[in-house]
C-alpha cells in the first residue's frame, strides 16, 4: 500500500484516506494507482458494505499533482488515473465522501459519483480544466449539468472558478454542510446507519438509480478522455502549465480560440 493512501475496514465501512497533507493530499500516479486498487478490492470484498472516502490533515484534494501528472502525462487508457476514474464510477455498493478543506478538479468529479457526500462549511471546490487549456473528464460534462442544471454548470467547467461550500450544496454536489471538523465524523455516522440495511437492496438501488445514466456516463468518458489528452499536447496547455510554474498569470491572447 502507498504511504500516501491509507486505508482501514472497520464494521463494514471501508475507510480510504488520501494522506498526502503536506501537498494538500495532491495526486500522483502512484496514488491513483493505489486509490484505484483499493476501490476495486473493496467493492469485491464481502467483508465491505460502504466505501468512504476522506482526505487527511484537513484537506480533501487539491487535484492532480501537476509535476507528477506532466512527468507522466495519461496518454492512454492506460494511466492509473483512468483506472480510478472508471473505478469510481463502477462501483457497486454505497459510495460516500467526507469533504473538507480544497476539492479540486478530480476532487470535486468524484463526487458526482458519490451516493452520500459532505461537505465542511469552509470547504472550497472547483473544476478548473478550462483554466488550464484542457477539458472536464469523469463524465463530469454530463452529470453536472444534470445536477447543477446547464446554466450553473457552465459557469463552473467555463470558468473554472473556486465555489464554496453552499454552492456545492444548491448545485446538488453534496448532501449536507457540516461544522468544519465535524464532517468525518458525521460521514461515518451515515456509514454505519447504511451498515445496518441490507446489503444487497442498498446495491440493488444503487443500480437502479443510476441505470438510465449509465450507458451514457461510460460513453461520455470515452468522449472526454480522447478530447482530453489532445489538450494535454496543445499549445493552450503548454502555456497554462508554464504559467503555472512560473507563478504568472497564463497569456492564451496569442491562440486562436476557436481552434
Amino acid at each position: 500500500m502507498n504511504a500516501m493512501v491509507r486505508t482501514q475496514l472497520a464494521d463494514g465501512v471501508f475507510h480510504l484516506e488520501m494522506a498526502r497533507p503536506e501537498k494538500k493530499n495532491a495526486l500522483t500516479a502512484a496514488m491513483y494507482r493505489t486509490l484505484a486498487d483499493a476501490l476495486a478490492g473493496a467493492d469485491a470484498d464481502p467483508a465491505v458494505q460502504v466505501i468512504l472516502i476522506s482526505g487527511a490533515g484537513g484537506n480533501f484534494t487539491a487535484g492532480n499533482d501537476l509535476a507528477d501528472f506532466l512527468a507522466t502525462p495519461p496518454m492512454d487508457e492506460s494511466a492509473p488515473v483512468y483506472h480510478f476514474i472508471q473505478g469510481f464510477a463502477k462501483l457497486q455498493k454505497p459510495f460516500v465522501a467526507a469533504v473538507e478543506g480544497v476539492a479540486i478538479g478530480v476532487g470535486t468529479t468524484l463526487l458526482l459519483h458519490c451516493d452520500l457526500a459532505y461537505a465542511g462549511a469552509g470547504a472550497r471546490f472547483a473544476v478548473p480544466f478550462a483554466n488550464l487549456g484542457l477539458t472536464p473528464e469523469a463524465a463530469s460534462s454530463l452529470l453536472l449539468p444534470l445536477r447543477a442544471g446547464h446554466a450553473r454548470a457552465a459557469e463552473m467547467l467555463m470558468l473554472g472558478e473556486v465555489f464554496g461550500a453552499q454552492a456545492a450544496l444548491d448545485a446538488g454536489i453534496v448532501n449536507a454542510v457540516l461544522p468544519d471538523g465535524q464532517v468525518l465524523e458525521h460521514a461515518l455516522e451515515r456509514c454505519r446507519k447504511l451498515t445496518t440495511q441490507p446489503a444487497a437492496s442498498l446495491r440493488l438501488t444503487k443500480q437502479l438509480m443510476k441505470r438510465a445514466q449509465n450507458t451514457m456516463v461510460r460513453e461520455i468518458m470515452d468522449v472526454e478522455a480522447d478530447v482530453f489528452r489532445q489538450r494535454l499536447v496543445s499549445p493552450e496547455a503548454k502555456e497554462a502549465f508554464a504559467a503555472f510554474f512560473e507563478k504568472r498569470k497564463p497569456d492564451f491572447s496569442r491562440f486562436n480560440q476557436d481552434g
